[in-house]
């Protein structure tokens, strides 16, 4: 491929970026920002389509959030685009307190305890529950016993307290972003369109001018 690298940085470099890029994460939120401001659509929707990807941020369905946002946005009528954008409201650095509160606020609606450590619960549950998920599949075909039970734990003590304990903080925050940041893009959207048509008027009256002159 042309544009490959041709030398890869090792796998704990392309980790460290992934969690912490070299550049800090106030350049993507900055991109994320100008992108949405310059989406082809009214402030309504795109606003919308952004608090949909907010919104999907607190779900459990890892890997998932993209498709979900779409759907999202596809429902309400909102940019679909700006659903994907509004999804990286879950990152690295605010996913230790969406899953905190989201999976905190799920066990006590749940009865459960909360133990002060839902984050922590939250990383060793899901990789848990996919090696017993690979392992009652291979036990499908022979190879060892199978792990079903260590599914059905996770399920009831973790997947399903952190979905529906993430619908109202989810709720707000999407609540929140959509009432920041429409009148944002519509102030943006205003402002670039009396550019736009200064430098339109700045381009008739200079071929009006050239006329004249020519005459």
């Amino acid at each position: 491929m042309v544009f490959k690298r041709r030398n890869k940085p090792p796998v704990l470099h392309r980790i460290r970026d992934a969690l912490y890029p070299r550049k800090g994460w106030s350049r993507p939120f900055e991109y994320v920002g100008h992108r949405i401001k310059r989406l082809p659509d009214t402030p309504h929707k795109i606003a919308l389509g952004f608090s949909c990807g907010v919104f999907v941020s607190f779900s459990p369905f890892f890997g998932l959030h993209f498709f979900l946002a779409a759907i999202c946005a596809v429902m309400v009528r909102a940019n679909v685009l700006a659903s994907l954008l509004g999804t990286f409201f879950g990152n690295p650095l605010t996913f230790p307190f969406i899953a905190t509160i989201s999976l905190s606020f799920g066990r006590r609606l749940f009865g459960l305890r909360s133990s002060g450590h839902d984050f922590v619960r939250v990383k060793d549950a899901f990789s848990d529950a996919f090696a017993g998920l690979w392992q009652s599949t291979k036990s499908i075909f022979g190879f060892g016993p199978s792990a079903w039970d260590r599914l059905a734990d996770f399920w009831s003590s973790v997947f399903l307290p952190y979905l529906v304990g993430g619908l109202a903080p989810g709720l707000i925050c999407a609540i929140a972003a959509y009432t920041l940041s429409r009148p944002l893009i519509a102030a943006y959207q205003a402002r670039r369109k009396s550019k736009l048509l200064a430098r339109a008027r700045e381009r008739m009256l200079a071929r009006q001018a050239k006329a004249d002159a020519a005459e």
